[in-house]
């Protein structure tokens, strides 16, 4: 009779869920997660074979007969700056960049 009277009185309303039913959930959630990242894989899969392989190398790009293609070496005098007693700025300088280099 008490309990009746206690539980009347303060009624037990479970505010998490059992163990059971939580580690169930967690179980659920991780293949559900997993069963995405493999469709993921396997879309990913279908979408690359659509896709055109990669070229022949008949169609690929060859080098012109007669001169060599690569880098080119020159030697370049440095130009002389006239000792001064004051720091030159960057705007003081003659030319900048590879407009000064160039010969007409």
């Amino acid at each position: 009779m008490e309990n009746l009277l206690r539980e009347a009185t303060h009624p037990y309303v479970p505010l998490a869920a059992p163990h059971l039913t939580s580690g169930v959930l967690f179980t659920l959630v991780g293949v559900l997660v997993v069963a995405l990242l493999i469709a993921a894989f396997a879309w990913g899969r279908r979408i690359r074979s659509r896709e055109p392989g990669p070229p022949d190398p008949e169609s690929q790009p060859r080098l012109p007969d007669g001169e060599p293609v690569g880098d080119s070496m020159e030697h370049r005098e440095p130009d002389e700056l006239p000792r001064t007693d004051h720091r030159r700025k960057p705007y003081e300088l003659k030319g900048n960049g590879i407009d000064s280099r160039r010969r007409d």
